[in-house]
């Protein structure tokens, strides 16, 4: 709020005498007011807390207010739902998350796109202690990187962490199992296939990658293609 209330009380009369003295044209007083009123949103944006109310699964809860967040640029395991069966390790994913977040507060930082297809905010969640929580899953093994444009702030981050916690077979990655197959990735979307999947066939010589082994393809910072994941 302070922020906001220096650039209405300080600022503004200060660039509104320029504009009658001569000594600032209109236009660029409109860009610098627009620029400085999108910092102070954003300003305000970013330092705003909120309590986790409940958690839904390894990347996804939802706040007090009732908004339900998807944490940006990374994939935990899913639970049990009504037509399928939880993924292995996807009850201690969601667990794990519970203990970081549950009934604390967190901060929100956003990225280009806000939302994903289901309605759900996407976000970069932060604890009071400093600690980065989309992070964290991925730095236990919890989640796996799932890099999407234009939302990829923390890639290289996350990426670093994921192959830490490989090198460690820590979570996901300890008990891990390979198949007799190649596998197809794609430079551009950053998604890798099995050898069957249409998708993966599609994929333009320019932009292919094959992986023998699908841990090479997860330290290469690929995810899996949501298609034919239950093939992988």
């Amino acid at each position: 709020m302070q922020k906001g209330f220096f650039l209405k009380v300080t600022v503004l009369p200060t660039l509104c005498k320029m504009i009658f003295h001569r000594t600032l044209n209109y236009p660029v007083y409109v860009l610098i007011i627009t620029g400085l009123l999108f910092l102070s949103e954003n300003r305000l944006e970013a330092e705003e807390w909120f309590t986790v109310r409940w958690v839904d699964d390894g990347d996804t809860i939802v706040l007090s207010d009732n908004r339900r967040i998807r944490y940006i640029g990374i994939n935990a395991p899913e639970i049990k739902h009504e037509n399928r069966e939880a993924e292995p390790l996807g009850n201690e994913a969601t667990a794990f998350n519970k203990n970081l977040v549950l009934r604390k507060k967190v901060r929100l930082e956003f990225d280009t796109e806000k939302y994903d297809r289901y309605g759900r905010f996407l976000a970069y969640v932060f604890l009071q202690n400093g600690t980065f929580v989309n992070k964290e899953m991925v730095k236990h093994g919890y989640a796996y990187c799932l890099p999407k444009k234009p939302n990829t702030r923390y890639r290289s981050k996350f990426l670093i962490c994921q192959q830490k916690a490989m090198k460690a077979k820590t979570g996901i990655w300890e008990s891990w199992k390979e198949t007799e197959t190649n596998y197809i990735g794609n430079k551009k979307s950053l998604r890798f296939h099995s050898d069957t999947c249409p998708f993966g066939q599609k994929t333009s010589r320019k932009n292919k990658k094959i992986f023998s082994r699908k841990w090479d393809a997860f330290s290469d910072g690929f995810a899996p293609c949501k298609k034919c994941m239950g093939k992988l």
